[in-house]
């Protein structure tokens, strides 16, 4: 395929407001002026100056695992019935037929990052997939791609109910690092024996101990958000922040600290004591103090179609516009560790694009398609 008269916005390096973009096997083989296209005889699409773009990421949600309109049947987010579950791991739980799979093609979003929620201390390994598909074993660009931990009320309030640790946040850190120490433990005594018998508890922790993928940290408080960066630095630990509501209090702390943030979900309520101060201007505070942002939705708490307002509104509240759309395409890529493949329209990339009527920050643009993998996944004509 090609796709012609694009208004292409790579995101990454040089953009084309008369461009083409040339598909093969599912990558990108060429971006460019219209004036260099070659002749093709695969398939033209012709998108008349629309808005060709890297498709939309999400950072961080729970699409799949926690599905609309199912109730307890459908809601596998949280086995919140044990503190400590590394080894849990989120492929086993998402239903691609959620409904949420299809709004977000509708949406010109083509990946995602999902995984347990946020009511342990360690929920879980996340998995980043594309949003297409029928099974999720042929959806994952990387498995695992995080382990879930979680800070502040939400482990409190699940346990305290329960009469067991943790009920305080004192808990909840001292939990997080016996399981760490543990797990180093383990490391150490595998790589002396070369190896050995494998325990399961502990094995799933090897990929974030050795760098490979980061810890995936639900902090709202700014309390909270530090004591998770005190415990990264401890272990020597990659991080993301996730939610961070309270990041623009520690702006400071956080830039020297060097981990990115997610930030979200601003267009949920306030429905608890720790995201009193969270506002849509948070964003665009922390990439203005050149700390690597995201925006997320944290589907279902706001729907995940919303991701690409959630960003716009960002922008009204103070944050540049183009750095409006980097928080949902190469920002969210290299923050989940997965731009090698997304996030931006560049030759030997996953052909996964976006093409809108206009800006998709902007509440009146309309998606006109979804491509991922260079197949049409949504085409609004015919809603395929």
């Amino acid at each position: 395929m090609v796709i012609i008269h694009g208004n292409i916005k790579t995101m990454e390096g040089r953009d084309f407001p008369d461009g083409y973009l040339e598909i093969a096997d599912g990558k990108i083989v060429a971006v460019g002026n219209m004036k260099d296209c070659p002749k093709t005889e695969g398939e033209i699409l012709d998108a008349q100056g629309s808005l060709v773009m890297p498709g939309i990421i999400e950072a961080h949600c729970h699409m799949g695992i926690t599905e609309e309109k199912k109730g307890m049947e459908g809601d596998d987010c949280n086995e919140n019935v044990d503190p400590v579950t590394p080894w849990l791991r989120a492929i086993d739980a998402i239903n691609p037929m959620d409904a949420a799979f299809n709004d977000a093609l509708q949406a010109g979003i083509t990946s995602a990052m999902i995984g347990p929620g946020s009511a342990n201390v360690v929920g879980g390994q996340f998995v980043f997939v594309k949003t297409h598909g029928r099974c999720i074993d042929n959806m994952i660009v990387k498995a695992p791609a995080a382990m879930k931990v979680a800070f502040g009320e939400n482990p409190k309030v699940n346990y305290s109910g329960q009469g067991t640790s943790p009920s305080t946040r004192m808990a909840i850190a001292a939990m997080l690092r016996e399981e760490l120490s543990k797990a180093v433990a383990y490391m150490e005594k595998q790589e002396k024996n070369g190896g050995g018998e494998k325990n399961f508890r502990y094995e799933c922790w090897l990929p974030v101990l050795r760098g490979e993928i980061p810890l995936k940290a639900h902090a709202h408080r700014a309390d909270d958000i530090l004591t998770a960066v005190r415990i990264a630095k401890e272990f020597h630990l990659r991080m993301t922040i996730d939610h961070c509501s309270e990041g623009h209090l520690v702006m400071e702390e956080l830039k020297a600290a060097g981990f990115p943030a997610i930030v979200g979900p601003d267009m949920a309520s306030r429905n608890k004591i720790e995201v009193q101060n969270m506002a849509f201007k948070t964003a665009g505070l922390l990439a203005g103090h050149g700390i690597l942002t995201a925006i997320t939705t944290d589907h279902p708490v706001s729907k995940i179609q919303f991701l690409p307002i959630c960003a716009g509104l960002a922008v009204k509240a103070g944050m540049a516009p183009e750095e409006g759309l980097r928080s949902i395409t190469i920002n969210a890529a290299k923050i989940c560790g997965v731009s090698d493949r997304v996030g931006s329209l560049r030759p030997g990339k996953d052909a996964d694009i976006a093409i809108f009527t206009g800006n998709p920050m902007e509440i009146f643009t309309e998606t006109l398609y979804t491509l991922i993998d260079g197949q049409i996944v949504y085409d609004s004509k015919n809603k395929k």
